[in-house]
């Protein structure tokens, strides 16, 4: 059973940057998915990003492209997403999600397996 730890939420100006981790154990295969989730108070968590293990493919949610960056680190098992020039809509809950056994990225919710507990993103403006 994959588990994953996710930090680095906060408080951030508008235009402000913020740098989120998600360290993950327990894996046993590098088939799979890491992919960011965000939640906004009274909506559908919706994806934001997502990075193919193995071969590094990246997606974005178009809201996000340009802004925000997805990235990995092999020797950690850490993903992370670098936030960058935020707006107030970004203010979230942001989930950390592995999906196992593929290498296609998907944006879809229900084929996630394992979820980080989530880190609250608040951009003020």
């Amino acid at each position: 059973q994959v588990q994953l730890v996710e930090s680095g939420g906060g408080l951030v100006q508008v235009g402000g940057s913020l740098r989120l981790s998600c360290a993950a154990s327990g894996r046993t295969s590098s088939k799979y998915v890491m992919g960011w989730f965000r939640q906004a108070p009274g909506k559908e968590r919706e994806f934001v990003a997502g990075i193919s293990w193995s071969f590094g493919y990246t997606d974005y949610a178009d809201s996000v492209k340009g802004r925000f960056t997805i990235s990995k680190d092999n020797a950690k098992n850490t993903v992370y997403l670098q936030m960058n020039i935020l707006k107030p809509g970004d203010t979230a809950v942001y989930y950390c999600a592995a999906s196992s056994g593929r290498h296609l990225i998907t944006a879809r919710e229900n084929e996630y397996d394992a979820w980080g507990q989530g880190t609250q993103v608040t951009v003020s403006s």
